[in-house]
């Protein structure tokens, strides 16, 4: 199985990416907040159990996509403090050992654009981050430098293109079937050492 991990910063437009992505390829979506919003009833967020289901969450249910043999599934992802490097170490893991790949893609913007992004109505339904003033304060933290990702494949500016247009760019990098052409220039590079 072939892993999309979809990662970036909040407002990058992970989510959004994601979905048309799926649309495009017919391949499954997982995002992280799917998990996220199932726990947080229960767990305070950055709270242990919290920390702990979360992951083991996210990690069974890609094992037990391994051995559904998907032949590619799409997850997004936002490094952050709570998260640990063993998520990573995991995820890379349990996808190798079944003789799958994970592909990262980091989707990035320049900060004023996410600044800008942050209050979007859209952001609410998974009761993602929308204070500027919190984002601002998680950032000069250091709060999204960790866990280390992997260099990506990939990296594409979601402020150079359309939602559409970077799921495109995806697709047709990493030879995921049919897609949409692409409407305009994308900015992407590939993998930096």
């Amino acid at each position: 199985m072939k892993l999309i991990f979809i990662y970036g910063l909040p407002a990058t437009g992970k989510l959004t990416v994601a979905q048309q992505l799926a649309d495009i390829t017919g391949y499954k979506l997982f995002h992280n907040h799917l998990v996220v919003d199932m726990l947080l009833p229960v767990f305070d967020f950055g709270s242990a159990p919290f920390i702990e289901l979360r992951e083991q969450i996210w990690l069974s249910v890609f094992e037990h996509a391994c051995r559904a043999r998907l032949p590619v599934l799409i997850f997004t992802f936002n490094p952050e403090a709570t998260v640990r490097q063993a998520f990573i170490d995991g995820v890379l893991r349990v996808i190798e050992s079944s003789g799958g790949e994970v592909i990262f893609v980091e989707l990035v913007c320049p900060i004023a654009e996410l600044k800008q992004r942050l209050d979007s109505g859209s952001r609410l339904q998974h009761r993602k981050l929308t204070s500027v003033s919190l984002f601002e304060e998680l950032l000069a933290a250091s709060s999204f430098d960790a866990p280390r990702m992997p260099s990506p494949r990939l990296s594409i500016d979601t402020s150079l293109c359309t939602p559409t247009q970077a799921a495109d760019e995806i697709a047709r990098q990493l030879a995921l079937g049919q897609f949409i052409e692409v409407l305009g220039p994308v900015s992407s590079s590939a993998a930096r050492s």
